[in-house]
């Protein structure tokens, strides 16, 4: 089971306040650890929304917003995505986390990714193959890079 853990930004993080070394040092150790247990298949921190956009689908349009955006709670900080047998396995792993947000109330939220066999009859075998190629040349892609 693959799950997405979402760090929730704060007022900080937002602020572009970079971690502190004791900070990268926990979180280094805490990477490795997860890599150790062959968890780990990718994460990474976020700049604060004040540098990304926003696009909204409505009526055949593409609607571009810039940030900063309000809601600071609704805002990631960072991710990692995990390869664990169970949900209780990824909380386990999130409790041994050390605060991302120190000095704050920080909260890591984690969501199941759906897997090919999640969409039924509907996910064809055309399209199963269609989506094995296409990761399959998006890793090419990366390795050149």
């Amino acid at each position: 089971m693959r799950f997405m853990i979402l760090i929730k930004a704060s007022a900080d993080s937002e602020a572009g306040q970079m971690p502190s070394e004791a900070l990268l040092t926990a979180m280094g150790n805490y990477n490795e650890a997860l890599v150790k247990a062959g968890i780990m298949l990718g994460g990474d921190g976020l700049h604060p929304s004040s540098k990304g956009a926003r696009v909204r689908f409505a009526g055949g349009q593409h609607i571009v917003t810039d940030g900063p955006f309000a809601e600071t709670k609704e805002l990631l900080a960072g991710y990692w995505l995990w390869q664990v047998k169970s949900r209780e396995e990824a909380i386990e792993w999130v409790k041994r986390c050390p605060n991302p947000m120190p000095g704050t109330e920080a909260e890591i939220e984690i969501r199941q990714v759906f897997e090919a066999e999640d969409f039924g009859a509907e996910f064809t075998p055309e399209l199963r193959a269609q989506e094995e190629r296409v990761w399959a040349q998006a890793q090419e892609q990366a390795k050149k890079r």
